[in-house]
């Protein structure tokens, strides 16, 4: 007989099965449409009333890795994280195709689509000031688009240029680019080279959380891309907000890091 699972004192402990079903459901441990432990287990083990349990399966419902009726056996759904790989910069899209968030998703059975919101100058932040060395405040080319998966949002992304590369360009027109922004900075004489991606998970701001229409207590990940052309310059710098529920992130490493 399992040992019952002790309260961490802060989460409502609704929350905290929750949590740990979720583990279960993202690591494949409860697998797709594998039933998960009845209500009368769950109340034995947590120590819980059946109305906590019915609550952590909202939230679980919510999150869309759940399906099932009151009553009924709840079952694991086959909603699983769109995997991105860590510092990938795409190419761009030859003539006549899709830009690769589209072929991407469609070639892992999902829908990818994007939402042209809002592209003009605006005053440099902090963060993308000190990745074009000029200073805060100092005018950018913003161009601002949601990501879609499955009609959903995903994703939102705000894209900087300095303006003596975008200003008058098609990247700074309130329309999409065919092929992308790197078949763009090509045309214009800055083929991109590498780029650096940092990455942290933190709680989303209001304004995140109502555009990505996020259900309770999901993190975000803030993804910040500075990419370089052929001389090294940086000549775009990306700041992508990812609704965590959609995204695990991998890391290819050397073999030398290994430990191998």
């Amino acid at each position: 007989m399992s040992s019952p699972v002790p309260d961490d004192g802060v989460r409502a402990r609704q929350r905290q099965l929750a949590g740990d079903l979720r583990a279960l459901i993202l690591s494949g441990d409860i697998a797709p449409g594998s039933r998960l432990p009845s209500t009368a287990e769950l109340t034995r083990r947590y120590g819980v009333n059946n109305m906590s349990v019915t609550r952590a399966i909202a939230i679980l419902k919510a999150e869309g890795l759940v399906e099932g009726q009151r009553g009924r056996a709840v079952l694991a759904t086959h909603h699983r994280p769109t995997v991105v790989k860590a510092a990938h910069y795409p190419d761009p899209a030859a003539p006549g195709e899709s830009y690769p968030w589209i072929t991407d998703n469609a070639a892992r059975g999902r829908s990818g689509s994007s939402e042209l919101i809002e592209v003009g100058e605006r005053p440099a932040t902090a963060q993308v000031a000190a990745a074009f060395g000029i200073a805060p405040g100092d005018a950018v080319v913003v161009r601002h688009q949601v990501l879609l998966l499955d009609g959903h949002p995903a994703e939102l992304v705000w894209t900087h240029y300095p303006v003596d590369v975008a200003r008058g360009t098609v990247l700074a027109q309130n329309r999409r680019i065919k092929g992308g922004s790197p078949a763009a900075l090509a045309a214009l004489g800055h083929p991109l080279r590498n780029a650096v991606d940092q990455v942290a998970a933190r709680f989303a701001t209001v304004a995140e959380f109502i555009a990505l229409r996020l259900p309770e207590d999901v993190p975000v990940l803030r993804q910040f891309r500075v990419a370089f052309d052929d001389t090294g310059r940086a000549v775009e710098a990306t700041i992508m907000i990812k609704s965590a529920q959609h995204y695990e992130v991998q890391y290819d490493l050397p073999e030398s890091s290994t430990g191998l």
